[in-house]
Formats: structure tokens, sequence, C-alpha cells
């Protein structure tokens, strides 16, 4: 088992194979972004090496992130080389997060690699509101896209950042809407990740108001229910689904944090709110053995955090750390 200082075993690697994306969600990151050369990505097999090296180390569970990791040409391969240890029984649960944009594409071959279930991002069920929120996107494709890998088989999740004076009074029709399409549903509150054009002091909304008025509307009961990320969720007696809640600011989650963060070029993030990083392209080129892939992975975990010092002050102005999420990986 890879296990960090502070005994929690390692056991879920979220992959981030591009930091390119389709939308350009006001909160994520700017309408104007540079994005990397396409030269500097680890290639899909170098990607499926860097994995399979985890999964020989104890890991059980992958999600594929990115940026939109569907749009990541031949993306399919990957996941198709993956597969083997879902069919091997070395890895429990293969997965990933996606906008939802291109899904209707690819729900069917997702299913027949093993993915039995994925997250979409999406913050309203406003046509016009998710077009000012993703600045290029069209909400009907994703609906569509989202029944069509029903359809195939997959259980789809939700999850929405919940954004003040953006989507909070969709807060209670996002509950009953996913509800109706069976689906369970994530609240987060923003990430101070990236420079973006507005002020996430005006975008913040503690998840404490969204849970006290969710309790207005519904009746909720704590759930044991895990899906191996830091989502704490409730039971919605009247959908008969669950509502799950992100807190990085008003409850951090790093006391039981199982995961760390692979970028589309080979850098390992040990905690998502720390700058600390470890190179894991340089061994992975430099030798055929992974040896020294595996060497560095241990030396990586022994030195992940305790946790993230996550805060969102107007005072303070700049984000947390200057990388943005689609950077590290969703």
């Amino acid at each position: 088992m890879l296990t960090d200082p502070f005994g929690r075993d390692v056991t879920y690697l979220r992959v981030s194979v591009t930091d390119r994306c389709d939308f350009r969600c006001v909160y994520c990151m700017s309408e104007h972004m540079s994005f990397l050369p396409k030269a500097d990505l680890l290639s899909l097999e170098e990607l499926d090496r860097v994995c399979s090296a985890f999964v020989g180390l104890g890991v059980r569970k992958l999600r594929i992130t990115g940026g939109e990791p569907l749009v990541r040409r031949g993306i399919m391969t990957l996941f198709q080389a993956l597969s083997r240890h879902l069919d091997a029984g070395d890895l429990e649960e293969l997965t990933l997060t996606t906008n939802g944009s291109q899904l209707g594409k690819y729900a069917s071959d997702l299913a027949a690699c093993g993915v039995k279930r994925i997250n979409v991002s999406l913050d309203t069920i406003d046509a016009d509101k998710f077009k000012e929120i993703t600045r290029w996107g069209k909400l009907e494709p994703v609906l569509r896209n989202i029944e069509i890998a029903q359809a195939a088989g997959l259980t789809v999740k939700i999850n929405t950042v919940a954004l003040k004076d953006v989507n909070d009074d969709e807060i209670e029709r996002l509950v009953e809407w996913s509800g109706e399409h069976g689906m369970d549903i994530t609240f987060i509150e923003t990430m101070p990740l990236g420079e973006i054009e507005g002020d996430r002091t005006d975008q913040y909304m503690p998840l404490s108001l969204v849970r006290a008025r969710l309790r207005k509307h519904f009746t909720l009961t704590d759930s044991d229910h895990q899906t191996g990320g830091p989502a704490r969720y409730v039971n919605v007696q009247e959908t008969g689904q669950r509502v799950g809640f992100i807190t990085p600011l008003t409850h951090n989650f790093c006391e039981s944090c199982n995961r760390v963060r692979l970028t589309c070029t080979g850098t390992l993030y040990m905690c998502l709110g720390q700058d600390d990083a470890a190179d894991l392209r340089q061994p992975l080129r430099q030798s055929e053995s992974d040896a020294p892939l595996r060497e560095a992975i241990h030396a990586a975990i022994a030195r992940k955090p305790e946790g993230h010092d996550f805060i969102i002050d107007r005072r303070q102005g700049a984000p947390a750390l200057t990388r943005h999420m689609s950077t590290t990986g969703g």
C-alpha cells in the first residue's frame, strides 16, 4: 500500500488527460486561456503506464478528468487499456468526470470498458444561465447526452458548484430534477484556484446555507454512503436519491484524504490545495523499467501534507493557488 506520513492509505488516483476544455466556466478559468502545447502532454500510452504503476502499488480507483477528458483525441484507447485492471480484479473502479458535451458519443464505449458510473458537472438547468456560466456551452445537448449515458447503463451523478447570486435560486429545483431522473447530486463550494475575471468572494456560497435551505423543503437523513471521494451524503426522503456536500472551505475533508492527482504533463500533486508536486515524467521516460517511477511515487507520497489551507478572503484578492483547476484535474 501507499501510506502517507499521517497513516492514510492512498487508494485513489485522479488523472487529468488534458488541460483543454470546450467550456469556459466562469468560476474555473479565464475566457481567454493559454493551454499547454500538445507536445508537453504525456502520451496515452505513458498515462496508461503511470496509472498501471499506481494500480500495482495499491490504488483501487482511477478517475479520468481534465479539463474535459473526452476532448482528448483517442481517449477511448486509454479506457480500453486500463479496463484490463478491472478484468484482473486489481482495480475496483474506473470512472470519469465530464461536462457532458461529448458524452453521447462515448457512453456505450465507456460502459463496454467497465465504467459503471460517471460524474457530470452541471451547475444549472436553465438554458440561458447555462450559457452564461459556461460561456460557450449549450444545455440541451448535455441533457440529451445524460439520457444517452443512462440508457447505456451508466449511473450518472450530478456535480454542482454552488454560486451565490448565480444558481442559488435553483438549489431546491436541482435536487428535485436530479431525483426525477434517478440521479444523486453533489454540491461543491467554489475553490480559490487560478485567476479568473470575476471575484470569487462574490461567488462563494457556504454549503451550510445550502443544507439549511434544503432542510426547509426536504426530509434529510444522514447517510453512510461513500464513493471514495470527499463528499458527505444525506438521503432525501421525497426523491429517494442522495445529496452530497463537498466543503473544502467551511469543513475540509483532509483527515480522510486517500487521493492524489496526476496532471497531463506527468506532475503529481499530493494535495489539491498545496503547490508541492513531484515530476513523474522524468523517471517515466528515463527507463523502460518501472522501478524509477515506483521510487518517485513512493517518495512523493512520503511528502503528502496533512491538509490544505483554502480560504476565500476579499482582502487577499489573489487566489490561494495560481494554477487553474483544469491544470490539476477536477
